[in-house]
């Protein structure tokens, strides 16, 4: 692995790329709170509940609601009660949230190496 020492400038750039791609890639168009919550739904040790995410996010329970009706409507994640406590919803990953964040990630790497090639 290679490490990408970038200026301020180069950040930003690498950030307005990769938004690019996703603005007018054929993968769905995620907003940056529900970007956020689905990476940490990935990234962090599951389970992960709504009052969970909304305390890690510092938000409120229906921003984290609101948000997972979304990526819930593109098949990104899914909601279960919880079978130790039925008052609580567990959120789970599953295979289409986990592809759009595999093509992300290579959608990074491909336009990090691009800039690096032009710096």
């Amino acid at each position: 692995m290679t490490q990408l020492d970038l200026t301020p400038g180069q950040a930003l750039k690498l950030w307005h790329e990769v938004a690019m791609g996703l603005v007018h890639g054929e993968n769905r168009d995620l907003n940056l709170r529900q970007l956020a919550i689905l990476l940490t739904i990935y990234l962090e040790t599951p389970p992960h509940t709504v009052r969970g995410l909304a305390k890690q996010l510092n938000v409120t329970k229906p921003v984290i609601t609101r948000a997972l009706d979304s990526m819930g409507q593109h098949k990104l994640v899914e909601r279960r009660p919880d079978e130790r406590d039925r008052r609580s919803i567990v959120i789970r990953r599953t295979v289409e949230g986990a592809l759009y964040l595999e093509q992300l990630a290579d959608l990074i790497v491909n336009k990090a190496h691009e800039q690096n090639r032009h710096v």
